[in-house]
């Protein structure tokens, strides 16, 4: 599944090619990939035609373009990109052959247009309206989104207020780490990589944190998915691509997730995988000492 790293580098790509242009129409090749948009292809198609695309936004692993508006945009096209969810920067008028091609964004202008490809169909398109995040507050978010907390690379991201939320809650660390409602745009393998710089492990009570261990792990978070960000995120294969469908390579520098059975980077003990809701978890078991008490 993209975490932010990877989205943020789709939205960059997007930003590049397609704000400020004007879409000429979208083409839905399949409608389960706009099966939120409850209105249907069609509707989601006329609504389409005609629009500017004003910015390409993002929270945590959420994704959204806003659509001018009169005076100002009260609509928003969210993209899902599930879990082989692509957009790819396409010239315009080229054949769309792609076997996974389930949406055309093509523009008015004659420049490059937008394919959303999906080989699983687990993500897609829908139209929402925009609200604002607080009564009165001029910075607005999709309908969906309005639940999703900031997350580490937002300019308004309070770590403090995380780090006190966090020891609120009685959970294990990793558990609470990919809760979006806490901090955004977190999964597996960011959350691992934090962890393993924080040097403390994912069945941790959140109820035992330090201060000082809860914002270490959350700044050790966001240092991780910068360096992932300069590396255009991590690609373990083809399907996590950007707009160019160029793979990123922060897989290469990875510590601890899906190292199993590799020396630790830090103590050279055998890195450990353990089962972690329906998923993997990894850890050293030297640098990251079980609790007496695991908290999975």
């Amino acid at each position: 599944m993209p975490e932010l790293p990877e989205v943020e580098v789709v939205r960059r790509g997007v930003e590049l090619h397609a704000v400020g242009r004007t879409l000429e129409r979208a083409v839905v090749h399949h409608p389960r990939a706009v099966r939120r948009h409850l209105p249907g292809a069609a509707d989601l198609e006329s609504r389409l035609a005609g629009r500017r695309l004003m910015a390409a936004r993002r929270r945590g692993k959420y994704l959204w373009f806003d659509l001018d508006g009169d005076p100002v945009p009260d609509e928003s096209l969210v993209l899902h990109l599930g879990m082989s969810g692509q957009v790819l920067v396409q010239p315009a008028g080229h054949s769309s052959t792609h076997p996974h091609l389930r949406v055309e964004l093509l523009f008015d202008d004659g420049g490059p247009d937008l394919w959303f490809v999906d080989q699983r169909t687990f993500g897609g398109l829908a139209l929402e309206p925009l609200l604002p995040v607080a009564p009165g507050a001029d910075e607005t978010v999709p309908a969906s989104v309005a639940h999703i907390a900031r997350d580490p690379l937002d300019p308004a991201y309070d770590v403090g207020s995380v780090v006190e939320a966090l020891r609120r809650k009685d959970t294990g660390l990793k558990r609470a780490l990919l809760d979006q409602t806490l901090v955004s745009g977190i999964g597996n393998i960011y959350a691992d990589e934090a962890l393993w710089r924080a040097r403390l492990h994912g069945a941790r009570s959140t109820r035992t944190l330090r201060r000082t261990e809860a914002r270490r792990v959350l700044d050790a978070a966001a240092e991780v998915m910068r360096e992932a960000l300069g590396q255009g995120g991590t690609s373990f294969d083809a399907l996590y691509v950007d707009v160019n469908g160029e793979s990123g390579y922060f897989d290469r520098s990875l510590a601890a997730y899906g190292q199993a059975g590799e020396p630790c980077p830090r103590c050279g003990t055998p890195i450990r995988r353990d089962a972690f809701m329906n998923r993997s978890s990894y850890s050293c078991p030297h640098c990251q000492p079980r609790p007496r008490n695991p908290h999975w």
